[in-house]
């Protein structure tokens, strides 16, 4: 049983964003900083990836735990009620991803996939995304 009312339940979902993330915005952010150039959402591409580096032939992918179904991650747990539609939601986006992924790797992309999880440790994020585009 949910613990709030669906009009509750309705407001809080319509509130959760697709862009401009506080997790995308940091990866931007850092990145903008340290003189790299990018775009954003190409409409181009498959999967409208949230990052792409075209002169690093690089697209990053920011996911959120819980929408993308980040195995083994605490905050990718299903929610008690409506199971059945959020197994199919969640399974549906990590198949609609990895189509993408592997569309985007055809064009001669490279892929980094970033979990909101793994923003905690900001520091091995920007190592990585360093050595990526050095």
């Amino acid at each position: 049983m949910d613990k709030v009312s669906k009009e509750k339940r309705h407001y809080i979902m319509s509130r959760v964003r697709s862009k401009d993330t506080i997790p995308e915005i940091l990866v931007r952010s850092f990145l903008f900083k340290n003189g790299f150039r990018y775009r954003i959402h190409s409409k181009h591409l498959p999967g409208k990836p949230d990052i792409v580096l075209n002169k690093y032939n690089l697209v990053i992918l920011i996911n959120g735990c819980f929408w993308h179904g980040h195995k083994g991650c605490i905050r990718s747990k299903l929610p008690e009620t409506n199971k059945l539609y959020w197994l199919k939601k969640i399974k549906s986006n990590i198949e609609r991803d990895k189509k993408n992924i592997y569309q985007l790797k055809k064009m001669g992309y490279r892929v980094f996939v970033i979990w909101e999880c793994k923003l905690k440790n900001i520091d091995s994020i920007k190592d990585k995304l360093i050595k990526l585009l050095v």
